[in-house]
């Protein structure tokens, strides 16, 4: 078990290192380090570096492997009501023509 000065540097190094490609696996290995520390005041210390690394992960879109959900894809035939023709449409009531006057 590293000591709390060596995890917390370690967070610390994951956090300024992150790259999209990375964030995933950094994010696993800081959780670790943070669970190794024994006290609240060293957890404390690295929590602001825990929390960037949970937005990065957030806005790059990175994904866990305990939380990656299949993407659903809509079936055939369930979007929205079609309309009508535009033809159906003018032939159902009458409009006025250029002249303001009904046809």
């Amino acid at each position: 078990m590293p000591n709390a000065r060596t995890a917390a540097d370690q967070i610390k190094q994951l956090y300024f290192k992150a790259t999209k490609a990375t964030i995933a696996a950094d994010l696993e290995r800081a959780i670790e380090l943070l669970i190794s520390l024994d006290s609240d005041q060293a957890r404390e210390r690295v929590a602001v570096y825990m929390d960037g690394l949970s937005q990065m992960r957030s806005e790059w879109g990175a994904e866990t492997k305990s939380k990656a959900a299949p993407v659903k894809k809509p079936r055939a035939g369930t979007g929205p009501p079609r309309r009508a023709p535009r033809s159906a449409v003018a032939s159902s009531s009458p409009s006025p023509c250029a002249c303001g006057r009904r046809a």
